[in-house]
């Protein structure tokens, strides 16, 4: 007798997949970043209140720093709230810090790469068969700031092996208080490029203003560059835009108090 094979679907949620439903009208979250303003109130996306992701907390933010669409939020889950919850937590081991670090910094970068311009191609399947796709247009670098910028450098590389990646030493001086270049190399077209502009904790925001100078004098345009964070306060990201109206800032956070331990705990030095 012949013989009948069922095959049952199963349909499971990815990574950052809501379960539960989504009300119409509310934008899918593996499609679009979210903003950190909002039409209907100001406000900043914030922690959840309780195991259902469709509610969530909000920061208030008043009026004058509305930062518009030049700040974009990775889309709020389950999955990011563990890891900033773990990376915030002072009794994280440092293992578990740099594991969910790497992690985070992983799906900034991947959202990074995103906001790259595509272009169209054609490639043949072994099958024989002509797809429709899409490929990274060249002209790409990175550029971390010292010292914990480079704690987002293998992440980058891990999604674009063969990308180029320049440095900047940024550090306050000590009388002054005022951040001062000491270092920077870039790749020689670096004003060719659209730069990813690597920092994960923007706290006032001066040493990121001083690194995209550094980049306007090598002939960088402002909105060439997509920087790069994992938390944000809203100091530091609105002291940004106001300085560079056209750069785009992608993070995981923003919140008043910054994880500015981040740097030490990653490559073990508190």
């Amino acid at each position: 007798p012949d013989t009948y094979f069922a095959v049952y679907h199963f349909r499971m949620p990815c990574h950052n997949q809501q379960v539960n439903n989504i009300s119409s009208g509310q934008e899918h979250p593996m499609k679009q970043v979210r903003f950190a303003n909002s039409t209907s109130n100001n406000s900043v996306p914030g922690v959840l209140s309780n195991s259902d992701p469709s509610h969530v907390t909000v920061q208030p933010v008043n009026n004058q720093e509305n930062l518009g669409p030049q700040l974009k939020l990775l889309p709020l889950n389950d999955q990011i709230r563990e890891l900033q919850t773990i990376i915030r937590d002072k009794t994280t081991s440092r293992g578990d810090f740099v594991f969910s670090a790497d992690r985070l910094i992983r799906l900034v970068v991947e959202e990074g790469l995103n906001q790259l311009p595509y272009s169209e191609c054609t490639v043949t399947t072994p099958t024989g068969y002509k797809y429709e796709g899409v490929k990274f247009e060249r002209g790409n670098c990175g550029v971390s700031i010292m010292r914990s910028g480079e704690a987002m450098e293998q992440g980058l590389r891990d999604c674009c092996r063969s990308i180029r990646i320049g440095k900047i030493l940024i550090q306050s001086d000590e009388e002054t208080q005022k951040a001062k270049v000491y270092y920077a190399k870039f790749p020689p077209d670096v004003y060719r490029r659209k730069v990813l502009l690597m920092y994960p904790i923007l706290s006032t925001g001066n040493t990121v203003i001083e690194a995209v100078k550094v980049l306007i004098e090598h002939g960088v345009q402002p909105r060439h560059i997509i920087l790069l964070s994992l938390f944000s306060t809203p100091h530091g990201a609105k002291s940004i835009i106001q300085e560079f109206p056209e750069i785009t800032i992608l993070t995981t956070e923003v919140h008043s108090v910054a994880p500015t331990h981040f740097g030490q705990r990653y490559f073990g030095t508190d």
